[in-house]
This record gives C-alpha cells, structure tokens and sequence, in this order.
C-alpha cells in the first residue's frame, strides 16, 4: 500500500511516518521543504490545491496530519478547513480507499465556538465525514514524547524553574498519550476493517490531575522544587503578551481557554477495544521523556 502523509515532518507525523513504514506500506510526505526519511517526496502544501491533487495521484490512502495552533481566523479557514477541502477532492479523484484523519480531544459540536483551533477541528471532520470516503477520524489527548510536543518544555521548567507554576487550581484532569501509541493508531487504521467510517478518542491508560501530572514529572526528574497555583487572570495576562512573539509559542489565551473548559480525558474505551494497541502508562511516558 502506499500511503500519502501530510504533516510528516512534524513532531507526531515523522513517527506516524515510521510507523506506517514498520508496518510495511510505502510512504509519499507532502512537504513544502526538506525531505522525510525513507520517503517519497511531494512537494507542495495545503494552500496549493493543485499540490494536493498531484500529491493524491496513485496512492491507496490518505493520513491528514496538517494543523495549525496559532494564527488569525482566516489562516485556520485557509490551510485547516479549505485545505481539508482540497485533499478530500485530490483524494476522491485519485479514489483513495481510506482517508485517515488527525483531530483532537475535546473536538465536538458543543466546544466549536470556544476557540478558532476547535471550530477548524469540528469543519475538518464535517468535511472528512461527509466526503463519501472511507475514513477513520482520531481524536488524541495531550501526546507525550522525548523529542517534541509539550512535554520537554515541561521537564524544562521542573528542571530550572526554582517553582513549579501550575495553571489554576491544578484539579482538572488529563489523559496523556505516549506519541508511539499514536503513530500505532494511525497505521493500523490504514486497513483496519472495524475502524471504517469511525472517531476515535486516543488517551493513554492513565489519567491524572495536573497537580498529580507535575508530581509525577518531578518524581521521575529527581527534583524536588516547590509547585505554585498561579490563577488564570495572571495567566491570561502574560498570554496576551507571549501569543505576540515569532514562532511556536505554548502559552496563549486560547490554550487557557481549553484548559479553563473542562477535563481532557476520554469518555469511551472504543479505541482500545476496536484495535488492541498497548499502551504506555504514564510513568513510563515520563521516565522515558527524563
């Protein structure tokens, strides 16, 4: 099978990427630079519809990857939701057999409204399950690895800051996935007959409070710096100042606003039951991450 991979060089995509090759299928990365180990390369991106169509040209499915966190309404509508478009229509013409699609948790009708980066998510899978493609949706929580995503900015501060700053109260809950469970997912989606035309949450087996979270992280750190509770007004302020800096930037007032909304954990066991994918207990995921 040879599948198309948009979003590959990124953090989760390049272990989605391996993952996909372990199991024995043919990668083809869209990028707009650079290149993917062990992968074809197309070039192009979601902005260039005719990228996209050339990118879909003989291959068997599709794993959509491509988000942005950060940005102005119109630049979520443009590369989220209308790029979303695009491939959809690239992959239907090229008559892909599976479309595979990254969401997040916390995505659903109800949550559209809270924040651009939610409303681009909910558009996306409307698109996906109306596209009249066989597709898989997945739905992750907070994904943990040694070499992105969140959690090394996390050991960062346990390990320097001389106290720990903790969001709020501390007392909602999260369900962190480890990255290589993630990439599993994807790539048993790719010909998984039970998972057509379904949405799946993906958390790890263990959720914790925030405060049991930065416990756990210093535990397996071998730190032992105080924690503080700073209240999301102080939080929001400084927001409002780090969302203004170049680049990829953690804290930001939408960020807090999915924080504020409520636990990010997942409310079935649908993916574990459907695929049998062992996963990672959390510290594990941190002692790994240490």
């Amino acid at each position: 099978m040879k599948v198309l991979v948009t979003g590959g060089t990124g953090f989760v995509g390049s272990h989605v990427v391996r993952a996909i090759q372990d199991a024995g299928h043919d990668v083809r990365a869209l990028v707009r630079k650079g290149s993917v180990h062990g992968a074809e390369r197309a070039e192009g991106d979601m902005t260039d519809s005719e990228s996209l169509r050339r990118a879909a040209q003989g291959v068997d499915a599709v794993v959509h990857l491509v988000a942005i966190r950060q940005g102005k309404e119109e630049q979520f509508q443009r590369v989220m939701v209308d790029g979303t478009r695009d491939l959809l229509a690239a992959a239907r013409g090229a008559g892909v057999g599976r479309f595979v699609h990254m969401s997040a948790l916390g995505t659903s009708q109800e949550t559209q409204d809270l924040v651009p980066y939610y409303r681009a998510k909910w558009l996306q899978e409307e698109l996906v399950r109306e596209s009249g493609l066989e597709h898989v949706i997945f739905r992750p929580s907070f994904v943990f690895g040694r070499d992105g995503g969140i959690l090394p900015t996390f050991r960062t501060l346990a390990k320097v800051a001389p106290v720990t700053p903790i969001v709020g109260s501390g007392k909602q809950r999260i369900q962190p996935i480890w990255v290589e469970d993630v990439a599993r997912y994807f790539a048993q989606a790719l010909d998984k007959p039970e998972a057509a035309n379904r949405t799946f949450e993906l958390g790890g087996p263990d959720v914790v409070t925030w405060n049991e979270l930065w416990t756990r992280l210093k535990r397996a750190l071998g730190v032992r710096r105080p924690s503080m509770h700073v209240p999301m007004a102080f939080m929001r302020v400084n927001a409002l100042v780090t969302e203004r800096l170049p680049g990829e930037i953690p804290l930001t007032r939408d960020l807090l606003k999915m924080l504020e909304h409520g636990d990010n954990v997942l409310t079935n066991t649908d993916a574990v039951e459907t695929f049998g994918t062992p996963l990672v207990p959390l510290d594990e995921q941190l002692r790994r991450a240490a």
